[in-house]
């Protein structure tokens, strides 16, 4: 249950939990050279579970649908969603794979370098979809990213569109995606270069945003909202494109900005915030969470989201 007043909205988030391990280094690396000098910390991440956080700590009532190992990472985890009101009753500890891990090498100007282990995130399947349903089904909105396997989004997507639940997608890491996701996608968040991977569209000036918007919602998409970092976001509709700034903030880390923006647009769109006045909430969220260290521990909460909107 949330944390905060009021009558939260049921936030559905179906994705990955990872443990982060992250270098802050004075460079990142390229390939075959080693940088000396970094300083080490350990945060639970993962994008599924990033965006879970990030909603609960915006002000929703957030269920979370997962695999994660039974290991000390999962039971860390674990721990942390409880402490963040999250509910658990859908999460499997599976005994036949590891937790998640993430490697992150974060270079001065806060941007990063990722690698991921999925361990039990491979996992998620459609059977673990169908037992879920009922929650699913009953949410005011669902959230799904690409760390898990396609079968079990694509699943989930069809359940969620035939109870009439809205569904964003935030098409990360990116891949080539069919018409029988999208047709049942409501809002697609991706950065300029997903965006770029799911349309073939190289994105050099706006009227490419147009473009690249155009041809997803061609495809049955409702709304794209293209994620472009301190320049804000591009929000298109049938009816209308217009670029949402970002709030101007020192970043220190760029890590989860993409899932704060996406848990907190969550909890925005089934509060009955306009689109457009959901992206602003977003990029707040977004924005706050570039100003410290790590995924989760970045991720702001409600008080400090308005704080900046106002």
């Amino acid at each position: 249950m949330s944390k905060f007043p009021g009558n939260p909205k049921k936030i559905v988030v179906i994705g990955s939990s990872n443990t982060d391990m992250v270098i802050r280094a004075p460079a990142i690396p390229r390939p075959g050279e080693t940088v000396l000098g970094g300083e080490f910390f350990m945060a639970p991440g993962g994008k599924g579970a990033n965006q879970a956080v990030a909603a609960a700590r915006a002000g929703g009532d957030v269920h979370f649908i997962a695999r994660i190992g039974d290991d000390i990472f999962g039971r860390q985890s674990l721990d942390g969603f409880i402490r963040d009101g999250i509910h658990v009753d859908r999460l499997v500890q599976d005994r036949a794979a590891p937790s998640g891990v993430a490697l992150i090498i974060v270079g001065p100007d806060g941007e990063n370098s990722i690698a991921v282990a999925s361990g039990a995130n491979a996992r998620l399947s459609i059977e673990d979809i169908g037992q879920a349903k009922p929650v699913i089904t009953a949410a005011d909105i669902v959230l799904m990213q690409l760390e898990s396997p396609l079968e079990a989004v694509r699943e989930a997507a069809g359940a969620a569109a035939s109870a009439g639940a809205p569904v964003i997608l935030n098409p990360a890491p990116a891949r080539a995606l069919g018409d029988d996701i999208l047709r049942h996608i409501t809002y697609l968040t991706p950065n300029e270069t997903e965006a770029e991977i799911l349309t073939g569209i190289t994105l050099l000036k706006k009227s490419d945003l147009a473009r690249a918007a155009d041809a997803l919602l061609a495809k049955g998409v409702r709304s794209v909202l293209i994620t472009l970092g301190a320049k804000g976001v591009y929000v298109a509709t049938a009816e209308k494109k217009e670029v949402v700034p970002a709030f101007k903030v020192i970043p220190v880390d760029t890590t989860a900005a993409g899932d704060a923006f996406n848990g907190a647009l969550a909890v925005a769109l089934a509060e009955g915030k306009s689109l457009f006045e959901a992206a602003r909430f977003a990029n707040a969220a977004a924005a706050l969470a570039t100003t410290k260290m790590g995924a989760q521990p970045s991720l702001a909460i409600r008080t400090e989201i308005e704080k900046l909107l106002a």
